[in-house]
C-alpha cells in the first residue's frame, strides 16, 4: 500500500511540474529546460561546468540545452573578464520570470504537504525525505 501511493506520488508530482510549467507564458520550454533554469539560479553569473555539476550532467550535455535557452531568451552566456576560457550563463529577464514561477509551484507544494502537520510529523517527514534523497545520491553513483 505505501509502495504504491508513493509510486503514484513520483509520477503526480512529474506530472504536475510539468504542466505547471508548461503556460501559456512558458509554452517553449520543457522540465528539463526548467530544471536547468533553477540551477543557473537568480544570483550572480555561473560558470558552465557549476551548473554542469550540479545537475549531474556533462558541459557537452548543458552546452547544447543551453544553446536552446539563448535562443529562447531565457539565458545570457558571456565569458569571463577573469579568464577568457569560462563560460558564465545567467538569466535573462525572460529567465528570470520562469524561476519564479516554478519557485512559486514549489512554494505552493511544500506549504500544501506540511499542512497540518504537527513538529513531530514535520520532522518525520523530513527524515523520511531526506532517506529518499540520499537513496536517490546513492542508487545514481551505481
Amino acid at each position: 500500500m505505501y509502495r504504491d501511493t508513493l509510486i503514484q506520488l513520483f509520477h503526480e508530482i512529474l506530472h504536475m511540474e510539468e504542466k505547471t510549467i508548461i503556460t501559456d507564458r512558458f509554452r517553449d520550454i520543457s522540465n528539463n529546460d526548467m530544471h536547468i533554469i533553477e540551477a543557473i539560479g537568480i544570483s550572480e553569473p555561473r560558470s558552465m561546468s557549476a551548473v554542469a555539476r550540479d545537475l549531474s550532467v556533462t558541459v557537452g550535455t548543458l552546452t547544447i540545452a543551453i544553446n536552446n535557452l539563448v535562443k529562447k531568451s531565457y539565458v545570457k552566456r558571456v565569458r569571463s573578464e577573469k579568464d577568457r576560457r569560462v563560460v558564465l550563463v545567467s538569466l535573462s529577464d525572460k529567465g528570470r520570470q520562469a524561476y519564479r514561477h516554478h519557485q512559486q509551484f514549489q512554494n505552493e507544494m511544500v506549504e500544501a504537504t506540511l499542512h497540518g502537520l504537527d513538529e513531530e510529523q514535520t520532522q518525520t517527514l523530513i527524515q523520511a525525505m531526506e532517506n529518499l534523497r540520499d537513496f536517490f545520491y546513492e542508487y545514481g553513483k551505481k
